[in-house]
C-alpha cells in the first residue's frame, strides 16, 4: 500500500508541475496586466508602469521564459507565489480566502454526501413507491432551481424569521462578526453565520449524490450476482446490504473524491450571495483583474485538490472492492 501511494504521489507531482507550468504560460499569453495601469486616469508614466510590472514579475516586455524561471525559483526556494498587479503578496491574499472557503464548504460537503447517499439508498430500496416519487420530485426541483435564486429565497426567509423573533437569529453576510475573547460566543456567532450557506450548499449538493447513488444501487440490485444471492435464500435487504451496496458505493466514492476541487472553487455564487471572501469568488476577480500569479496559484490549489481526490478515490475503491489490487 505504501509503495503504491508513494508511486502515485510521485506521478501526481510530475503531472501537477506540468499542468501548473502550462497554466502559467497560458495565463501569461492571454492576460494583459499592463492594461490595468494604462486605463487609469490620469495615466501613470511609462517608467512607473514598467517598474510596477517588473516588481510583480509580470512585465510582458520581459521574455516569458525569464519570468517563468524567476517565478518558479521563488516558489521552490521561498514558497513565494509572487505579487498581484497591485503589488500585494499572493500568499497573504489567498491564505485567508482558502481558509474561509474551507470553513464554508467542509461541513456542507460532509452533510451533502451523508444525506445524499443515505437518501439514494432509501429511495432505491423503494423504487416507484411514493417515497421514491416524493424525494425524486424534490431532487428534480432543487436540480433545476438556480443556486442564486435558492440562496436568495433562504436569505429572505431568514430575514423574515429574524423579524418575527425580534432579534438577529441568523446572519446573512460574512462568516463572523464577534470580536471578543469568549470562545462559546465566538462559536455561536460562527454557527449563526454558517447556518444559511451550509443549508444552501448541503441541499443543492446532496441532490446529485442522491440521484447517482440511487442509479448505481438499482443497477447492482438487478445484477446477476444479487439475483443469485436472493435465490440462495437471502432477503432483498440482506442481498443489498451484503453485496449490492458495497459495489454501488465505488462509483459514488470516486465521484466524491474528484469533486473536491470543484467544491472549493465552485461555490462562487453562494460566496457572492452571502458576501464571503472565499477562493471561488476571488478566482473570478483575479481573472477580471489580469492577475496572472493569483490565477495560477488558485489553479495550482485546484490541481492539488483534484489529485488528492484521485489518490483518495484509489484507496477508497480498493477498500470497498478487495478485487482491486494496489499494485
Amino acid at each position: 500500500m505504501l509503495k503504491f501511494i508513494a508511486k502515485r504521489i510521485t506521478n501526481y507531482v510530475v503531472m501537477l508541475f506540468v499542468a501548473i507550468s502550462f497554466t502559467y504560460f497560458l495565463a501569461s499569453s492571454f492576460m494583459h496586466p499592463r492594461s490595468n495601469y494604462e486605463q487609469r486616469t490620469p495615466r501613470p508614466p511609462q517608467a512607473s508602469i514598467d517598474r510596477s510590472l517588473d516588481l510583480a514579475n509580470i512585465n510582458d516586455h520581459t521574455p516569458v521564459l525569464s519570468r517563468y524561471f524567476t517565478w518558479l525559483k521563488d516558489i521552490v526556494m521561498h514558497w513565494n507565489w509572487g505579487l498581484t498587479p497591485t503589488l500585494d503578496s499572493v500568499n497573504s491574499t489567498l491564505a485567508p480566502r482558502i481558509w474561509a472557503s474551507t470553513e464554508l464548504v467542509t461541513l456542507a460537503t460532509i452533510l451533502s454526501i451523508l444525506f445524499g447517499v443515505m437518501l439514494g439508498i432509501y429511495t432505491a430500496e423503494r423504487q416507484y413507491k411514493w417515497q421514491d416519487r416524493l424525494f425524486g420530485s424534490f431532487a428534480t426541483f432543487f436540480l433545476v432551481i438556480p443556486t442564486a435564486v435558492f440562496a436568495l429565497i433562504v436569505v429572505f426567509a431568514a430575514i423574515s424569521v429574524n423579524d418575527w423573533f425580534g432579534f438577529r437569529l441568523f446572519y446573512v453576510t460574512g462568516l463572523s462578526s464577534y470580536s471578543g475573547g469568549n470562545l462559546f460566543l465566538k462559536l455561536a456567532d460562527f454557527g449563526q453565520h454558517l447556518f444559511l450557506p451550509t443549508i444552501v450548499l448541503t441541499i443543492l449538493g446532496m441532490v446529485t449524490y442522491h440521484l447517482t447513488q440511487r442509479t448505481y444501487l438499482l443497477d447492482e440490485m438487478h445484477a446477476d450476482y444479487v439475483r443469485t444471492a436472493r435465490a440462495k435464500g437471502l432477503t432483498k435487504r440482506q442481498a443489498i446490504r451484503k453485496h449490492a451496496l458495497r459495489a454501488s458505493l465505488i462509483p459514488t466514492a470516486v465521484n466524491v473524491a474528484f469533486s473536491i476541487a470543484s467544491v472549493f472553487t465552485g461555490a462562487v455564487i453562494t460566496e457572492s450571495i452571502f458576501a464571503i471572501n472565499g477562493i471561488g469568488n476571488y478566482f473570478i476577480t483575479a481573472i477580471n483583474n489580469n492577475d496572472i500569479n493569483s490565477s495560477v496559484a488558485i489553479a495550482a490549489f485546484g490541481g492539488v485538490c483534484t489529485l488528492a481526490g484521485a489518490l483518495l478515490a484509489d484507496i477508497v475503491s480498493a477498500w470497498l472492492d478487495p478485487r482491486i489490487k494496489m499494485s
